[in-house]
């Protein structure tokens, strides 16, 4: 079993080359033979040539992808960024799913680089159940104290809130039962309600009664430990205080909130229910400061913290 643990590049143009090189300076020499960088070394030595951490690029594990043309400037959009992202993060895939890589952490991608490359994905979390074959996958923001799985992520909130049935809240609630428990603990879940005040016994909304209550209902039979729906006001504040290990999020925005205000500079993306392990800084590509050197890594040193765990708690074979 391999503890290797692959990171790709993302964006060429952003900030992935420089929070990638100062996290792995931070590391002893022994450490860093821990990973393996899917990216471009002519990117990752201009962002060594703002940084100057002295390391020799030639002795880290690269696997090379080429980038046609000219160099990219940072900062700047360009369709061939956007297919190297893309190929960086399907080279990874191949490697995790043949064993050769134990998880996946990703650097920031850029989504109009990677449509304008013809990859039309709304994201990483998109990207990874198409090029894995999987038929769905949840979202995880995970921090040290509140953790939250949306239910949906990258759609408007009118179609948020159709895709809030029964169905897919119970799978959620079972996909973050199931990764918490692979760690050795069974979570304390709360699933948020849909509408303030979870309705108000159908004055702002049924949803909640008809969708999200059912559902609770049904992972209480399997013997999960959940409670809800508890309105969406007051869940994240008993959630941080200590009350539960994990929160259902029923969208994108009532999930990201409340993470990036309590753990902006630390909340982890993990990718549940791939085939493979997956994990991700939650930032973006940050063009406005790209090749200054003065990119943050701190996010990147905790979704390396997160893989290595992951790693360590290999999913169990079907």
């Amino acid at each position: 079993m391999t503890t290797l643990i692959g990171i790709t590049m993302g964006e060429p143009a952003g900030v992935g080359p420089e929070i990638i090189l100062k996290s792995l300076a931070q590391m002893t020499p022994d450490q860093r033979d821990g990973y393996r960088i899917f990216g471009n070394r002519d990117m990752l030595a201009a962002a060594e040539e703002v940084l100057q951490t002295g390391m020799d690029l030639a002795r880290l594990n690269i696997h090379h992808t080429d980038i046609p043309g000219p160099r990219i400037g940072f900062g700047q959009l360009d369709p061939r960024g956007g297919e190297a992202c893309f190929r960086f993060i399907e080279a990874a895939v191949r490697e995790a799913e043949a064993g050769k890589i134990a998880c996946i952490v990703t650097a920031p991608i850029n989504k109009a680089a990677l449509n304008a490359a013809g990859h039309h994905y709304d994201g990483h979390t998109g990207m990874l159940a198409s090029l894995t074959g999987s038929k769905t996958s949840f979202m995880l923001l995970a921090s040290e104290r509140l953790n939250v799985i949306h239910v949906s992520t990258h759609v408007a909130l009118k179609e948020a809130i159709a895709r809030a049935t029964t169905a897919r809240i119970l799978a959620t609630i079972r996909a973050g039962h199931a990764h918490f428990a692979r760690f050795g603990t069974a979570p304390r879940i709360a699933v948020a309600g849909i509408n303030p005040h979870c309705g108000e016994g159908g004055l702002f909304g049924s949803e909640d009664d008809d969708q999200v209550a059912p559902a609770v209902a049904l992972a209480q039979a399997e013997g999960i430990n959940v409670v809800g729906p508890i309105p969406g006001d007051t869940v994240y504040h008993r959630a941080y205080n200590g009350a539960f290990d994990l929160v259902i999020a029923e969208y994108h925005d009532q999930g990201h909130i409340p993470i990036k205000l309590v753990a902006f500079d630390t909340a982890v993306n993990v990718s549940v229910e791939l085939p493979i392990d997956r994990c991700s800084v939650d930032h973006g590509t940050a063009f406005d400061i790209a090749g200054t050197g003065r990119a943050n890594n701190t996010n990147l040193n905790h979704a390396l913290a997160y893989a290595a765990k992951l790693a360590a708690h290999p999913k169990a074979k079907p």
